[in-house]
């Protein structure tokens, strides 16, 4: 397991309740979704799709899928799980996970330490 650091990627305010936004972080783009009333409220995957090949899946409408909180892919409405990063219909493919959290208004992620400074929303 890597170690981790939080970073500051985002406010509160580009936050969109029920939906996803992509943060870019040295680790790559990153899909961070915001369910309010949820538990936990915030989720974060990688906004790269392997099967549609593209950074989609802050795209995505997110949804229940036998009881686990998915985001369908926009490209060909795979379901990746918001908690796993796995696919529900290719075993195979996954993508990965972040921490994430509100720190007052900073939205901030937990990537690994050895990712190079600076992110954006």
């Amino acid at each position: 397991m890597s170690e981790t650091q939080w970073m500051h990627v985002g406010e509160r305010g580009d936050l969109i309740p029920e939906s996803g936004i992509a943060v870019w972080t040295p680790d790559g783009p990153v899909a961070v979704f915001y369910l309010p009333g949820a538990e936990p409220e915030l989720y974060a995957i990688g906004h790269y799709c392997p099967l549609g090949q593209a950074n989609v899946l802050a795209r995505g409408i997110v949804g229940d899928l036998k009881g686990e909180l998915v985001v369908a892919s926009p490209l060909y409405k795979q379901h990746y799980s918001l908690t796993s990063g796995r696919c529900q219909e290719d075993e195979s493919v996954s993508v990965p996970t972040y921490g994430v959290r509100l720190n007052g208004d900073a939205l901030e992620l937990a990537v690994p330490v050895t990712a190079k400074e600076g992110c954006a929303a």
